[in-house]
């Protein structure tokens, strides 16, 4: 079998329904790096969910921290806002891992309730997220974070994780402020970038998601989402260029 790793934070409009998903099967971790909402009082609800708090190290480290208070070698790593489908939770249930393996699942993300089939990024939107922690583990990418598959062959699943990653507008805000954060941080003299260079790539996000990718299929979620698309890869680039080029200025007073 396998143990199940969510990290939350602040993760109360979503945690409940992720955890329903999640009740038929022997352990769930929680950990939780710092929630002062109700998430851990909904957790605490769940009879198969165990809590760990620790902090939030980027989202690679923090994943690999986490897999260390699992049980079982085998984990699935579920996001908060991710939902198993009724036909994928039986289809774990007849599950039996093959070691050297890593096995990926197919993400339906929603927004508004609608299915998104286009777009850069939402859709086909593979990920791997079953994997031996004694074989394996997550980069220690702060963002974008992904399973190192190394040699080990993939293996997809049937049946798709439903995935709601932005209930409202505050979301995209608040997400594209902490990725954009953590890509500079994780990119500070390591790749280089200019104002004309995140106006570039703001502009190719955008374009590629909504014409390459069809986001014009998608109505008005597919123009928002390619518009997010866009803002996220321009503000990315800038605070790069900002952290590489300027140091915070210290002034002192003097009498």
């Amino acid at each position: 079998m396998f143990s199940i790793k969510i990290l939350t934070y602040n993760s109360e409009q979503t945690i409940s329904a992720t955890l329903e998903s999640t009740r038929s099967f022997p352990e769930v971790l929680i950990y939780d790096t710092g929630s002062t909402d109700a998430t851990l009082e909904i957790a605490k609800r769940y009879p198969n969910v165990r809590i760990v708090r620790g902090p939030f190290q980027g989202f690679g480290p923090t994943h690999n921290a986490a897999s260390q208070h699992v049980s079982c070698p085998w984990i699935l790593s579920l996001d908060s806002d991710e939902i198993l489908s009724p036909q994928l939770i039986e289809e774990l249930h007849r599950f039996t891992p093959l070691p050297g393996h890593v096995y990926s699942f197919q993400r339906h993300n929603f927004l508004h309730g609608k299915h998104i089939r286009w777009c850069g990024g939402w859709h086909p939107d593979w990920v791997i997220r079953l994997y031996s922690s004694q074989e394996t583990q997550f980069s220690s990418d702060a963002v974008h974070e992904k399973v190192l598959i190394a040699n080990h062959p993939v293996v997809p699943f049937l049946h798709p994780i439903y995935h709601t990653p932005y209930r409202k507008m505050e979301d995209f805000l608040h997400k594209m402020q902490l990725y954009s954060t953590l890509f500079s941080e994780q990119h500070r003299h390591k790749k280089r970038s200019s104002l004309l260079k995140a106006l570039l790539h703001g502009w190719s996000a955008f374009l590629k998601s909504y014409f390459l990718k069809r986001g014009f299929l998608g109505g008005r979620e597919g123009l928002i989402i390619s518009l997010y698309n866009g803002h996220t890869a321009f503000y990315k680039y800038l605070k790069l260029w900002e952290k590489n080029s300027f140091s915070q200025n210290v002034f002192t007073k003097t009498d």
